[in-house]
């Protein structure tokens, strides 16, 4: 009788620590959860300006790398010129066109004072510019910054917001035509023969590694010709142009 009863406890005591068990991996899930939930939102430097790259589902990668690359690198005496940042319309994360994920360091309603912002673009421009929060947030976005740089299909969420009209403005090799019939306030160049274009405060590209020549560009405007050819040379970048 002893020995069943040791036995029955034995057991008691084995369900009961399986339960908690169970219950501490609930509680463990659930708080790993949350914690996905909660944005780490990136340091801001606010003696410097801030550079905003859009991240979105699809977004091509390269648009977003390139002016993170060159925007983040410091000068030739160690200092940091510009904050950079990436924003979305959500916390959460997005796959890129191949596939990198990417969370944002804000999200559209919390984002800091820019002083340029970057369009790339998707394989599929129009569930961008029918993303109305997107939209929005672009044009508000016109108001205060000094520079808007588009890259590849990224002209066509610019054209969605009418804030470049009569501006000229370039995309996606072909994609010239149809950017022109879709918006014809647009000055739409000739995207085989232009791959960077600089109109007033609009810097636009065909997208792609051409991304790096049009970001190259517009740091030459905010900084100095010595502090490009610095960092191209940095970055080896003058190891890949051509002559």
């Amino acid at each position: 009788m002893k020995k069943t009863l040791l036995l029955f406890s034995m057991y008691l005591l084995i369900i009961s620590c399986a339960e908690q068990k169970s219950n501490s991996k609930k509680s463990s899930l659930k708080i790993d959860s949350l914690t996905q939930n909660v944005m780490k939102v990136k340091t801001i430097n606010k003696d410097i300006p801030t550079i905003g790259i859009l991240i979105f589902e699809g977004v091509i990668i390269n648009e977003v790398v390139a002016p993170l690359d060159v925007f983040s690198n410091l000068n030739s005496s160690g200092k940091e010129l510009f904050n950079v940042i990436t924003i979305a319309t959500e916390n959460k994360t997005y796959n890129s066109a191949h596939g990198l994920k990417i969370k944002p360091d804000y999200v559209i309603n919390n984002t800091p004072n820019l002083k340029v912002l970057v369009v790339p673009s998707s394989y599929n421009p129009t569930v961008q510019t029918s993303d109305k929060k997107l939209v929005e947030f672009v044009k508000e976005q016109n108001k205060t910054t000094e520079y808007i740089a588009s890259h590849c299909a990224g002209a066509f969420l610019i054209g969605e917001t009418g804030i470049a009209d009569n501006r000229e403005i370039v995309t996606y090799l072909t994609g010239g035509e149809l950017l022109k019939s879709e918006y014809p306030n647009l000055k739409v160049a000739d995207d085989n023969e232009i791959s960077v274009i600089l109109d007033g405060k609009f810097i636009s590209s065909n997208g792609s590694l051409v991304s790096y020549i049009a970001s190259f560009d517009l740091l030459e405007k905010l900084t100095s010709k010595e502090h490009r050819v610095f960092v191209e040379s940095s970055i080896l970048f003058d190891r890949i142009k051509t002559n």
